[in-house]
C-alpha cells in the first residue's frame, strides 16, 4: 500500500468515509489523475504536473484543496480561501455534508483550468 492510501485509510471515522468517498469521484470524474503523496498528503497530479488537488484531514474536517483555486469561478460561495492566496477548498466534517453536484462541478471546473498560471 503506498503512503497516500495508508493517509486515507489510518483515518477515524466519518474522515475516512468522506476522503474514500472523494478519491472514487476524483478518480472517476478526472481518469487520468495519479494518487501520490508529497508535503504529508495525499494528493492527485495530471498530466504530469502539478498537483491538480490535495486532500487533508485536520482540525475536525476533511479539506479538498484546488491548486488553482483562485481561477476558481462556480460555487464560490461554498469554498473557503480563509489565509490562502491561491487555493480554494472544500470542507467536509460528515459524509452528509458532501453535495454531490458542488463537487462534480468543481472538479471539472479545477480540471479545466489545469493548465492555467498558478498566479491569476
Amino acid at each position: 500500500m503506498n503512503p497516500a492510501e495508508s493517509y486515507i485509510l489510518d483515518q477515524s471515522e466519518p474522515f475516512r468515509s468522506i476522503l474514500l468517498h472523494l478519491q472514487v469521484v476524483i478518480e472517476t470524474t478526472v481518469p487520468d489523475a495519479v494518487l501520490q503523496y508529497k508535503w504529508k498528503v495525499p494528493y492527485y497530479c495530471v498530466d504530469g504536473k502539478l498537483p491538480f488537488c490535495y486532500l487533508n484531514c485536520t482540525n475536525g474536517y476533511v479539506d479538498l484543496v484546488f491548486w488553482h483555486g483562485a481561477h476558481l469561478t462556480k460555487h464560490l460561495e461554498v469554498l473557503v480561501s480563509k489565509g490562502r492566496k491561491h487555493f480554494k477548498s472544500l470542507r467536509y466534517r460528515k459524509p452528509e455534508d458532501i453535495d454531490q453536484e458542488v463537487l462534480l462541478d468543481l472538479i471539472k471546473e479545477a480540471y479545466s483550468l489545469r493548465d492555467k498560471k498558478y498566479y491569476k
